[in-house]
Formats: structure tokens, C-alpha cells, sequence
């Protein structure tokens, strides 16, 4: 066995390339970061093959002396701390002096640098560890960063590179992330010489200011004009955290959470507890394989949460996270509500879209998204009342119902307008002052019994279920004393339960919607989110699934005919309805064509 001995330098810079440089968008990363908290106010990145054979990265910041190049590229050497800071009160966005070491370990490395008000420049030059003398260079103030042949010193971790077009991409995600994060600093990059964006900086007032518009601008930009009139702004406080941002209408949603940007005291991160609250946050608005578009930013107060998690920092870690968790659930929800009926414009604009002259063949492109399966011919048993509650009885079997009365004039001026005819006893056709709905009437009915169940459970409880025999569930001593700290939560919620020896719990009463449900599975799916957030929120999300499921069964059902009242009585509960611009599984409930957008579909404008 040989003895111990320390390693080289150069090997433990390589080594620790392994975590901080995984790709070139992971330098590009580090080394924008560094631009940022050098000041700059402009930073352009150029690559070629993708960042592996060059990434060049120039900003106008602060810049080095000589001295400071030579220091830069050792590890562990910083600008961002001293001996008296506080690592849990970290607000630049570098912060371990480990990024340009570890590139430079792996590259072949350049660093060109002059300060402001210096008469020159200087460059500095390193081989794959191997580092020069600072020469000195012409250069303006500001920095420049050049990455040749990257992990040309370890050959085998190109071989985990993906083709030039994936990796920049790669780049490009990274680099709108920090954009987003700081609208002040105008952004650019370049492949191969084309253009691929280009973000000017927003007037640094109006971002110091926190004007809502001002972010939603770059927002805007890198996340596309749809997403600034289908959004919906967020500002929340809680016991020292602040969130700001903007959300997406539940209509306006994706297939893929790749569009879900989060940022902690300006700090892009990707983190499973927030990922899981803007989750938790729509779930009662989307099918689980759609996805909302959203832009969060939280600030938090000293010392609440830990940057120094990973060497990449993309990750953070809260010191109440089942705070932080309720602020995002909560604020999201709160817009939403705000929200009403409103649906996104996208919907109208896939309608129009797809519109063509007889004999043409139409284009796809509308809402795709999961139904919720299969429904029945009618209500279920016991839920027609529940539907009924909202219409007048129905018209007598037979009855023609596509050729509508004219109804009083004065409902066009509700935002809904006025019923003026039913179509494949589906879709509900009804006029405003200036233009036309069409409402699917299974969906719409579908959220209005849904928010109804929901206020019934709120104002009375949820109803519990008996078990005859007690469900033992048995599981780690930590969990059970988890769930038994957590018992008087849990019997609002309907399920009761207690300790039972060491290393189990009794379930003596179970919510009643569940019915025949597997209690051990969800006691146990309880003690772990108890385990990793400290909420309760797996037994409310079931709850509310159940809910939805016996909503679409009890709402009235496509194929149904129904009287001009009806009609117009289901438009209205609508309008007074929270979130009825979409049904319990995010597919939207009615379309909006203005008269100006149909005019033009016939020449007429």
C-alpha cells in the first residue's frame, strides 16, 4: 500500500473541476457571475463549437491589477469575503475562489484585465495549470476571459460532452438565468458569430426602484411576449422574506417545468422544495404532465438560508423551509384568485390560428393537454343535485335548443356576454360589445362544482370515516414522532391517528373522501414530506384530487342540451367564480375572438 502523501496542486485543482466545471455552460456560469459582482453593466460571451473549443467572456466591471490576476487563479483566493464574514450571509454570487483555478486547470486559460483609471492592461496565461507571468496587453477597462480547448487536460471527460447545438444551449439556459436575475446589465451572446441574443439593460432606476414593469421587460425578452400578457405579478412578505415575480395563467402552461426560473437573493438555483411549491401551488389548476411558466424571486433575511451547499451553488438550503414553502404556495394562489375567470390570450390566438377557408385544411396548434380520461353519459349517482343547484330544470328531451330567442341586450355588457346559442350540445356561443365566446360547457361546469365542494369542506370541516378495525402502520421512531407533533393537523384534514408502541402509529379515523384508500401508503408518503418540508400537504393534495375527480363526474356533460337561461345562468356563475377560466385539469374553459381579429379572418379589415 503506498503511504500518504500530498497531491499536486494542479491534480486538486483538476479535481475539483470535476464539481464546479461540468460543462461549458458551468464556466460561462462562474465567469459571468464574477463579471457581475465586478459591477459590469455590459457582458457578452462568444463561443465556438459549442464553448469546447473557445469561450470568451467580456464585461466593462471593475477589473485587476497585475497582483490581483496573479492571486485570482489560486484556490480559495477572493475578493468576496474575509476573515469576519458571516457564509450564511453570502450576497455576492461568487464566493469560494474555486472557479477560475478549475478552469484553468482544465483549458488553455487567458485573463486580460484593467481597472478603471489604469494606464494599461495586463494578461495572464495558464496551460492546463501551468501559469505564466502577467505581461502587459491594451485592453479598455473591464475584463476579458479566455477558455481554449476546454478539458483538453482531461481528455476523458469529453467524451460526456453532447454535440456543439446541445451544449449551446446549455449556455444560453444559463445565461438567461442571470439576465432575468439582473435586469440593469445588458447581456449578449454569440455562436460561432451569429447573434443568438441580445438583452439591453434596463434603466438602473426603475430596476432599484423594484418597478414591477421594469422586470417584466426582461422577463419579457427572455421568456417571450406571451409570457408578459399571460402572467400575473407576485409580491408576498412572511416573517422576513420577500417574493416578487411574476406567474403564468394556469391556461398558459408547457409540457416540461423547463420554463420555471427561481432565484434566491439574486442567485439562480434549482431546488426541489421550490420546484415542489410551484407544483403544489397549481396542482388544483393543471394536469400533472402540464407545467405553469413562472419567475420567482425571494429575498431572505440573514442567516435563514445556506448558499454553501455545493461548489456549483445551485443549490440552497433553508432554515424554515416550511416557511419559505407556505409564502410561494400561498402568494401563487393568491394571484390566481385575483385572476377571476381570466384565461390567456393564447387560447384565442390557437382558435384563430387554426381558423381557415372552406376547402382549406385547418392547422393544429390549440391546447394539448390531459382531459382527465374518459367521462360518462351523465352525472353520477348522488351528484346531480350538486349540478342541478346551478340550472334551472332542463328542457324536456327533444326540445330544440341551437335556435336561441335573442336575449336582453344589456347582458353583452357582462365580460361573458349574452347566450345566444348552444352547438353539438357541447359549446355554448355568446356575444359581448365587441366580439364573441365559446364556452365548453362540461369544463366550465366542471370548475364551478369544484370550487363549491371546496367551500363546502372549508366551511364545514372534512367529514372522517371510522376505520372498524385501527390501521397499524409501522415505520422508523423519528417518522412516528413526526406525525404524532403533527396529530392535531392532521384530524383537521380528517385523519386521526396515534402513537402505538415504539416504531408505529394507529390510524383510528381516515377522511371520508377517500374512501377505500391505502392508508398505509399515504401515512407513510406523510412522514417523509413531514421529513423534508414540514407541511402536510400530500393529504390536501389528495383531498382536492378526489375532489376534482367527483366534480368532473357530477358537472353537467357535453352532449346535454340546455335552455337560453341555463346558458346564460352558467355564463354568470362563471364571471362570479374564482378560476373558472379553466377546469380542474388546466384545459381552458372558454374562448374570447374579438369582432376585429374575426373581421380580418373574412378580408374585412
Amino acid at each position: 500500500m503506498a503511504t500518504i502523501h500530498r497531491l499536486p496542486s494542479t491534480l486538486v485543482n483538476r479535481i475539483a473541476a470535476g464539481e464546479v466545471v461540468e460543462r461549458p455552460a458551468s464556466a460561462v456560469k462562474e465567469l459571468v457571475e464574477n463579471a457581475l459582482d465586478a459591477g459590469a453593466t455590459r457582458i457578452t460571451v462568444s463561443l465556438v463549437e459549442g464553448g469546447r473549443a473557445l469561450i470568451t467572456v467580456v464585461d466593462d466591471g471593475a477589473g485587476m491589477s497585475a497582483q490581483e490576476m496573479a492571486l485570482a487563479v489560486e484556490r480559495h483566493c477572493t475578493s468576496k469575503l474575509s476573515d469576519g464574514d458571516d457564509l450564511l450571509d453570502i450576497r455576492t454570487l461568487g464566493f469560494r475562489g474555486e472557479a477560475l483555478p478549475s478552469i484553468a486547470s482544465v483549458s488553455r486559460f487567458a485573463l486580460t484585465s484593467r481597472p478603471k483609471g489604469a494606464d494599461s492592461a495586463w494578461t495572464l496565461r495558464i496551460d492546463g495549470g501551468a501559469k505564466s507571468e502577467p505581461v502587459p496587453a491594451a485592453h479598455p477597462p473591464g475584463t476579458r476571459v479566455e477558455v481554449r480547448d476546454l478539458f483538453y487536460a482531461v481528455p476523458a471527460r469529453l467524451k460526456f460532452l453532447k454535440e456543439p447545438r446541445s451544449e449551446a444551449a446549455q449556455v444560453a439556459d444559463a445565461l438567461k438565468r442571470l439576465a432575468m436575475a439582473h435586469p440593469g446589465v445588458a447581456f449578449s451572446l454569440e455562436d460561432e458569430g451569429r447573434t443568438v441574443f441580445s438583452y439591453p439593460a434596463i434603466a438602473p432606476s426603475l430596476v432599484e426602484d423594484g418597478d414591477d414593469a421594469a422586470r417584466l421587460q426582461r422577463l419579457a425578452a427572455v421568456m417571450g411576449r406571451d409570457f408578459a400578457q399571460n402572467s400575473l405579478p407576485i409580491r408576498a412578505e412572511r416573517e422576513g422574506f420577500t417574493l416578487t415575480g411574476h406567474v403564468g395563467l394556469p391556461t398558459f402552461n408547457r409540457g416540461t417545468a423547463q420554463h420555471q426560473y427561481l432565484f434566491v437573493n439574486g442567485r439562480p438555483v434549482r431546488d426541489k422544495l421550490l420546484a415542489g411549491a410551484v407544483r403544489g401551488a397549481y396542482q388544483d389548476f393543471l394536469a400533472r404532465d402540464r407545467h405553469p411558466l413562472v419567475a420567482l424571486f425571494l429575498e431572505a433575511p440573514k442567516g435563514m438560508v445556506d448558499v454553501n451547499v455545493h461548489p456549483a451553488k445551485t443549490e440552497v438550503r433553508f432554515r424554515d423551509a416550511g416557511v419559505v414553502r407556505g409564502l410561494i404556495v400561498g402568494a401563487i394562489r393568491h394571484a390566481l384568485l385575483g385572476a377571476g375567470h381570466r384565461a390567456s390570450t393564447t387560447v384565442a390566438q390557437a382558435a384563430l390560428g387554426a381558423a381557415r377557408p372552406v376547402g382549406g385544411l385547418p392547422i393544429g396548434g390549440g391546447w394539448s393537454g390531459s382531459y382527465g380520461g374518459a367521462m360518462p353519459s351523465r352525472p353520477s349517482p348522488g351528484l346531480a343535485e350538486a349540478a342541478a343547484a346551478f340550472f334551472a330544470p332542463q328542457a324536456p328531451s327533444g326540445q330544440a335548443t341551437t335556435a336561441m330567442p335573442a336575449p336582453v341586450e344589456d347582458l353583452r355588457t357582462y365580460p361573458l356576454g349574452a347566450a345566444r346559442a348552444q352547438v353539438h350540445g357541447t359549446y355554448i356561443v355568446a356575444q359581448t360589445e365587441d366580439g364573441v365566446v365559446i364556452v365548453d360547457q362540461h369544463a366550465a361546469h366542471e370548475r364551478l362544482v369544484y370550487e363549491r365542494m371546496k367551500e363546502s369542506i372549508a366551511a364545514s370541516g372534512v367529514k372522517r370515516q371510522s376505520l372498524l378495525i385501527p390501521e397499524i402502520v409501522e415505520m422508523d421512531e423519528d417518522s412516528v414522532r413526526r406525525l404524532v407533533a403533527r396529530a392535531d393537523d392532521l384530524a383537521e384534514l380528517g385523519l386521526v391517528l396515534e402513537g402505538f408502541g415504539h416504531g408505529a402509529v394507529a390510524v383510528r379515523e381516515s377522511p371520508a373522501l377517500l374512501g377505500d384508500t391505502d392508508i398505509s401508503g399515504l401515512v407513510k408518503d406523510l412522514a417523509d414530506e413531514l421529513a423534508e418540508f414540514g407541511e402536510h400537504l400530500s393529504l390536501k393534495e389528495r383531498l382536492e384530487e378526489v375532489c376534482g375527480t367527483m366534480a368532473c363526474h357530477g358537472s353537467v356533460r357535453a352532449g346535454r342540451r340546455l335552455s337560453l337561461d341555463e346558458m346564460n345562468a352558467l355564463l354568470r356563475q362563471m364571471e362570479a367564480t374564482p378560476h373558472s377560466g379553466q377546469c380542474n385539469h388546466g384545459r381552458p374553459t372558454y374562448v374570447e375572438l374579438k369582432l376585429a381579429d374575426i373581421e380580418r379572418l373574412f378580408g374585412r379589415r
